[in-house]
């Protein structure tokens, strides 16, 4: 019956010129499906914390927690004091405050990454060799008893020609200790710095798969990231932008872009004084970074600020304020990731992160609930806005700031189907993605 109203509707084209068309298209079709996936929908980690490979230490996730605690309980040991520091409003300052101890009870880092490159620095081959077969070690323990962050990896040396061969011979010994030691974890994260030409990814794609084929893993088996640390990462030498195309370099390993804001913003020139993730000229690659990776699936990460909060309590809240602002800052931008430079900033973090998903909580899932119904509102949204609105959900369940009875509560839906309007074509998890379920 469809069929015969549909053939009383006068048209002008034959149906073989749609036939043309889409002809004409599909190589188009097959290449925005190869290139633009989509976001995979999977958890994120709202931070990534960096610990020098001789400092890492079976305890060091428990320590950072207790470091963190033991700063709220010194410089803001109540809800009130807190949210005084931050100027958090009264109806936020009890649910942020009593969410951010628990986490950082429960779970007070989530990306953890064990630094070979500039926090280490150089050592004897010896000394490296050992340290990243401990850090393999300590690795396979912390997850074999539960006690790991979700994400774990290393940051090894870049491909440069100085430090090449060794970048390549800690991967080689991690990646060898973690796979004798039992397997590598789903949560395993590799972090490729200073990244200036699209065919060093090229070569650390070829590194992998040669581990991979030396040690009978499927292909594809481990991903990495990609720092961003210098202009010509960004922008290439005829204009264009590289970042695009270090993810095509990738071959699809690549999960994320981290910003990296200190050598970045002195390959640019900045004096130390204005090295800021706030800068205009990080803001500018972070804004290339951004749209170069939109749709491909590969995340962006913030970078850090470099001001601890340490010493007398006023200097601490000085330091809380600034991290906290930067933070949010960040968020309001799509930066949902950032760097962790030291224990204090845990606190501040997670208070950030939670107080940003609590206060558009009601609004978002207001808005999404009329979507679904199709009620209407005061605001007019489209599919593009409720993927929007999901994701923002989803992000805010993923790292605690929202619990699943009130998200159902307030929208009707459950997070399958969260998770359906987030990532409609939600693909398979790749490598790198790490683990979706929340602590």
């Amino acid at each position: 019956m469809a069929q015969d109203r549909r053939s009383e509707v006068p048209t002008s084209l034959a149906g073989a010129v749609s036939e043309e068309i889409g002809a004409f298209l599909a190589p188009v079709d097959a290449e925005l499906e190869r290139r633009y996936p989509g976001d995979p929908g999977t958890r994120q980690p709202v931070h990534t914390v960096y610990v020098p490979g001789d400092v890492f230490a079976a305890d060091t996730v428990r320590s950072w927690g207790d470091q963190a605690l033991a700063a709220l309980d010194e410089h803001a040991p109540d809800a009130a004091s807190f949210s005084a520091v931050l100027g958090l409003s009264g109806d936020l300052a009890e649910a942020v405050h009593a969410r951010v101890r628990a986490k950082l009870e429960r779970e007070p880092v989530e990306d953890l990454r064990i630094d070979f490159e500039d926090g280490y620095g150089t050592r004897p081959d010896a000394e490296e060799d050992a340290a990243a077969a401990r850090a393999a070690r300590l690795v396979a323990q912390a997850y074999a008893t539960g006690t790991a962050a979700p994400w774990t990896g290393i940051r090894m040396k870049c491909l440069e020609a100085p430090v090449r061969d060794r970048g390549i011979r800690t991967l080689d010994v991690f990646l060898t200790g973690l796979t004798e030691a039992g397997g590598l974890p789903d949560g395993l994260l590799l972090t490729l710095p200073k990244v200036t030409y699209p065919q060093q990814v090229t070569a650390m794609v070829r590194l992998l798969e040669a581990f991979e084929s030396a040690r009978g893993l499927p292909p594809g088996r481990i991903g990495f990231e990609i720092q961003i640390e210098t202009g010509q990462a960004v922008l290439a030498a005829d204009g264009t932008a590289t970042v695009a195309r270090l993810i095509q370099a990738s071959e699809g390993r690549a999960s994320g872009l981290h910003y990296g804001t200190f050598d970045y913003s002195a390959a640019l020139g900045v004096s130390a004084a204005h090295q800021a993730p706030d800068h205009p000229a990080a803001d500018h690659a972070k804004a290339v970074m951004q749209v170069a990776a939109a749709g491909t699936g590969v995340r962006v990460s913030d970078g850090s600020t470099n001001v601890l909060p340490v010493g007398p309590t006023e200097q601490v809240h000085e330091a809380w304020r600034l991290h906290y602002r930067l933070t949010r800052r960040a968020l309001a931008r799509a930066f949902y990731q950032g760097w962790d430079m030291h224990p204090g900033h845990l606190p501040t973090r997670y208070a950030a992160v939670f107080a940003f998903y609590r206060e558009g909580f009601r609004q978002a899932a207001d808005r999404l609930a009329r979507y679904v119904a199709r009620t209407g509102g005061a605001v007019m949204d489209e599919p593009a806005t409720a993927r929007a609105l999901s994701g923002y959900l989803l992000r805010g369940l993923h790292c605690g700031a929202l619990d699943d009875a009130e998200v159902a509560a307030a929208t009707g839906l459950t997070t399958a189907e969260l998770e359906g309007f987030a990532s409609p074509r939600r693909p398979p998890r790749g490598p790198g993605a790490g683990p979706d379920a929340r602590r």
